[in-house]
């Protein structure tokens, strides 16, 4: 790798939401090239507790549908929202893929529930990385159904599993916002 050039992905790293991208279609060999980054994070007791379930072509649509029937399902017909079961059918009409996050509980037990959670961030960030490297669109989301037992079930989750959300991957037109922060680094470190 050249110098420099780890250092500007992360810098150019971005949440592109999904209405914001085009339609193209990534294939899926690149899909499973980021994946396969994925797979390196670090993982205490090697647990390895990313487990990812990748919709693609028409399961795109699959989801987005069973996404908003789960919300149908599970929300008191009060709080019922026309307009967010609406968001969540379209949610993916403009992504290539959508990958859902999720942490599979390793077999030893003294490894907190919390270092596997993380290992399943690491694993993401890497996922989300390599997709900048290739100049892909990606945004991780957490709303509608993300954390209901529903959501949990329809991906095929033991009740020790959890969902940490659901990555929309596609293609952008649109010219890549500049990077921010709202406090400077200063104020995030401390030396001892």
């Amino acid at each position: 790798m050249e110098n420099g050039n780890l250092t500007n992905i992360i810098r150019q790293r971005r949440n592109i939401k999904p209405a914001s991208m085009n339609g193209k279609r990534i294939p899926d060999e690149q899909v499973r090239e980021i994946l396969e980054l994925a797979d390196w994070a670090p993982t205490h007791g090697y647990t390895e507790p990313w487990y990812f379930v990748v919709f693609s072509g028409e399961g795109v649509k699959q989801f987005c549908q069973a996404h908003a029937d789960i919300y149908k399902a599970n929300t008191p017909a009060e709080k019922f929202a026309s307009a967010s079961y609406e968001k969540l059918q379209q949610q993916g009409d403009l992504a290539s893929h959508v990958i859902a996050i999720c942490m599979k509980r390793g077999n030893k037990p003294a490894i907190p529930e919390l270092e596997e959670i993380v290992a399943v961030a690491c694993a993401t960030q890497n996922l989300w990385l390599g997709a900048t490297e290739k100049g892909l669109a990606g945004y991780w989301g957490s709303g509608g159904m993300t954390f209901h037992p529903a959501m949990k079930e329809y991906l095929s989750l033991r009740e020790e599993d959890k969902v940490l959300g659901f990555f929309y991957l596609g293609y952008t037109d649109e010219q890549i916002p500049e990077g921010r922060r709202l406090k400077p680094a200063e104020e995030k470190f401390k030396w001892m």
